[in-house]
């Protein structure tokens, strides 16, 4: 990997450049290096590392086999023996198996195996277009494609609100007795930090070996605000309550948009440059509910490597009309998701949230598997929808018509 723009010569013979370097980009340069060796690619990221400071996790039903295998070449910790969750009501353990990786052993693995000089780090992006890309230092690199897989861009086109999380790695002094992921403990105090009101809370636990444990507090709010001194100290209050003592030795943050609706059309108006693709979050590839990018990014990944080895003439124009009709039929696809995000957001009091999660996790654990991956049958739905409603009727049916409430996008603490 490289800080060092290739010479001309490079530059010239270069059939694409990806322009971000977190999931879906590092993704789509794996899946070029296995699937389409003769597509001569650069991936630009503007920071030090691929991938950033993240764990991505996600369940093993979430992914189609021959996706899972693009991820199983990265070292990621796994649990086969399912996971539990927690609300004030019940608990209980769901079997499906997990998955993690974390961003160090993403940029480790990616260093070792995508071709030489394939990556530019450091390098910050001023413009794209059908021909290349312009860096904020002046140089220009030009190829036959872009792929743009920055990350979300906040639009008032659209609504929603935001998962808000900050996660700490703790070394524990001995080990913490867990054997299973706890993906939702909901019994904590439904309370936003600093007074900002209620909002659905909950501790996410990975155990990653016998003496280390990863906890990240997590909460579902209408604004993006985000206080890291209390939520870190709730993530250690925490630990220390459940008996794990010992230091901190990674943390990361993020803010997460949760969609419920808008004019996806106004988005990709907006959003598009003539002649390039959009692969990523930016482009709308996430779970609406969930905001999980995970199987998204590596079917794109794929679908993006198998059109290039297939027709290795596509055009800039026709590879940024193939994204954009996925994009179209991912929004399509996944309106269900943002039916729910309105009951979340616009049918359930902040302090009852937890109720509307509390209601679908009673359901089966094949449905659960499903809704994760973005696979919800009608059956499913009517069942998901069926029942005691956890929020008040009439609120609930205006949801299901509403448009959504537009993002708050105040800056962040």
């Amino acid at each position: 990997m490289s800080e060092t723009i290739p010479s001309p010569g490079d530059i010239d013979r270069l059939d694409l450049v990806i322009v971000g370097g977190g999931l879906a980009g590092g993704l789509l340069a794996l899946a070029l290096t296995r699937m389409a060796p003769g597509v001569r690619f650069l991936l630009v990221e503007a920071g030090k590392t691929l991938g950033g400071n993240h764990r991505w996790s996600w369940f093993e039903t979430d992914l189609a086999p021959e996706n899972a295998a693009l991820l199983s070449e990265f070292p990621l910790k796994s649990w086969d023996e399912g996971y539990d969750i927690a609300f004030p009501g019940y608990g209980r353990t769901l079997g499906t198996s997990y998955r993690s990786l974390a961003s160090e052993d993403f940029h480790r693995h990616l260093a070792n195996v995508l071709p030489g000089e394939s990556v530019l780090l450091g390098k910050r992006v001023a413009e794209l277009d059908a021909g290349g890309v312009t860096l904020v230092d002046g140089s220009r690199i030009g190829a036959r494609r872009v792929v743009d897989c920055r990350t979300f861009k906040p639009s008032d086109k659209l609504a929603g609100g935001w998962q808000v999380f900050l996660g700490q790695h703790i070394r524990c002094h001995e080990p913490h007795g867990l054997t299973r992921p706890v993906i939702m403990d909901a019994t904590v105090d439904q309370l936003a930090p600093h007074g900002n009101g209620a909002a659905y809370r909950f501790v996410y636990v990975l155990p990653l070996s016998e003496d280390e444990v990863f906890v990240e507090d997590t909460y579902y709010a209408d604004h993006p605000r985000m206080d890291r001194e209390q939520l870190a100290a709730r993530t250690r209050a925490y630990a220390r309550e459940k008996g794990w003592r010992g230091e901190v030795i990674g943390s990361e943050t993020g803010i997460l948009p949760v969609i419920s609706g808008g004019d996806f059309d106004g988005v990709i108006e907006d959003l598009r440059i003539p002649g390039v693709a959009v692969a990523g979050s930016r482009g709308g590839f996430s779970h609406p509910l969930t905001s999980y990018t995970l199987p998204f990014a590596a079917a794109n990944a794929r679908d993006i490597a198998a059109l290039l080895a297939e027709c290795p003439e596509t055009s800039a124009e026709d590879l940024a009309f193939f994204c954009e009709e996925r994009a179209r039929r991912h929004w399509r696809e996944t309106g269900f998701y943002r039916m729910l995000s309105r009951m979340l957001f616009e049918a359930a009091d902040p302090e009852r949230r937890v109720n509307v999660f509390e209601h679908f996790y009673g359901l089966s654990g094949d449905l659960v598997e499903r809704f994760y991956a973005g696979q919800s049958t009608w059956p499913d739905r009517f069942r998901i929808l069926s029942g005691k409603p956890p929020v008040a009727i009439g609120r609930a049916m205006r949801a299901m018509v509403s448009r959504g409430k537009p993002f708050r996008m105040e800056k962040t603490a």
